[in-house]
C-alpha cells in the first residue's frame, strides 16, 4: 500500500504546472523546444513576475544541459531577423511581468550537453541582479500551449 501511496504521489506532482520562485520573483509556464540531433543551442521561454517592491534584471543562467545560458533578444529590422544576446540582461520593474517568447526574448542554451527531446525535463538556474538565483524546471515541448 505505501509503494501505491508513493506512486499517486510523484504521479500527482508531475501534474503540477511548473512554476519557481523567489520571494520577490516568480517564474512559470516555462518550456523549450526540441531542438535536432547534433544541434549545439536550444532555446527556453517563459514568464517572470516580479512580485517585489524594487525593479530587478534577469542576467543570465546555468544548466546542466548547455554549456552556459544567455538573454537573448530577437527582433526584425527593416525586415532582416536578428538575435543579439542581451548584455546588460533583461529587465523586470517591479509588479510587472516581462514574458521570454517565440520572435522576442528568450534564454538562449549554449553548447548542449544532448539533444532536447519532446517529454523530458531541463533545469534551468536563472541569475537576476537582485533577487539572486531561481531554479527553473522547464519541460521539452514542441507545443508551447500548456
Amino acid at each position: 500500500m505505501r509503494i501505491s501511496i508513493a506512486m499517486f504521489f510523484l504521479f500527482f506532482v508531475s501534474l503540477i504546472p511548473t512554476v519557481a520562485a523567489t520571494p520577490n520573483i516568480r517564474v512559470d509556464g516555462a518550456w523549450a523546444a526540441p531542438t535536432p540531433n547534433g544541434a549545439q543551442t536550444g532555446v527556453a521561454y517563459m514568464v517572470i513576475h516580479n512580485q517585489g517592491p524594487n525593479d530587478d534584471r534577469l542576467v543570465g543562467g546555468t544548466s546542466p544541459a548547455a554549456d552556459k545560458i544567455q538573454v537573448h533578444e530577437m527582433k526584425v529590422t527593416n525586415d532582416i531577423m536578428e538575435m543579439r544576446e542581451v548584455v546588460d540582461g533583461l529587465p523586470v520593474a517591479a509588479g510587472r511581468t516581462a514574458e521570454l517568447k517565440p520572435g522576442g526574448f528568450h534564454m538562449m542554451l549554449i553548447g548542449l550537453k544532448r539533444q532536447l527531446r519532446a517529454g523530458q525535463d531541463i533545469v534551468l538556474t536563472l541569475r537576476f541582479e537582485h533577487a539572486g538565483e531561481v531554479l527553473v524546471h522547464v519541460p521539452v515541448r514542441a507545443d508551447s500551449r500548456r
